[in-house]
């Protein structure tokens, strides 16, 4: 019952956030903004398309939940910890307020640095080898996927850092263990790199 209600209070409130969200700045503004890194090297005036028959009506709903989901990420995080709190000590419990803002505000530095430097050089990597005869009108649906790949490749990555402090607070792995290991997680660091990122360099490179 316990975990019922804590998925409830999630789900009502990535709803509520949806509901926000579709007043202002609506489906057509969210679009808008999370599209700007590609039309940037579109040609002038040209716009991305809708080749599925209800794909004019999907994206709008996949982009509003997952704005919603992200803006709701913190209220999310603290579901989670308030489930999982009463089995753990005092001291464990004082760490829940700091790794749920740090948690949150990593995850979104990384989503911003996708938006905002990883899309633009990735898209500008990609424009430039469309020949000159070739309109580069990409399909709206299989950019949002992508970049939502992204995002969510890059909010987890970002993590790291409390996954790193976490082993050591709680003594599951010594500094002197990851200092030992780190030149084995630089290989697997490109490894899961060049597997949940599009085929381009620049995404790889910066994931990673």
């Amino acid at each position: 019952m316990e975990l019922r209600n804590r998925l409830l209070y999630c789900i009502y409130g990535i709803a509520l956030a949806v509901a926000i969200l579709a007043l202002w700045p609506g489906p057509n503004g969210l679009i808008d903004f999370i599209a700007q890194p590609i039309k940037a090297h579109m040609p002038p005036n040209a716009k991305l398309i809708a080749v599925g028959v209800f794909t004019p009506f999907f994206v709008p709903i996949k982009v509003l939940g997952m704005v919603g989901v992200l803006a709701t990420l913190p209220w999310i995080m603290y579901q989670m910890w308030a489930f999982v709190s009463p089995g753990l000590y005092s001291h464990e419990k004082r760490f829940a307020l700091p790794l749920i803002l740090f948690g949150s505000l990593l995850a979104y530095v990384g989503i911003a640095f996708v938006q905002f430097f990883v899309l633009d050089k990735m898209f500008g990597f990609i424009q430039g080898f469309t020949p000159d005869s070739v309109a580069a009108t990409p399909d709206i649906a299989s950019y949002v996927e992508a970049i939502l790949s992204l995002y969510l490749a890059f909010g987890l990555a970002f993590q790291v850092p409390i996954v790193v402090m976490l082993l050591v607070r709680f003594k599951l792995v010594e500094i002197e263990k990851l200092k030992a290991f780190r030149g084995y997680f630089v290989v697997v660091a490109l490894v899961i790199a060049a597997v949940v990122t599009p085929p381009d360099v620049i995404s790889q490179q910066t994931l990673a």
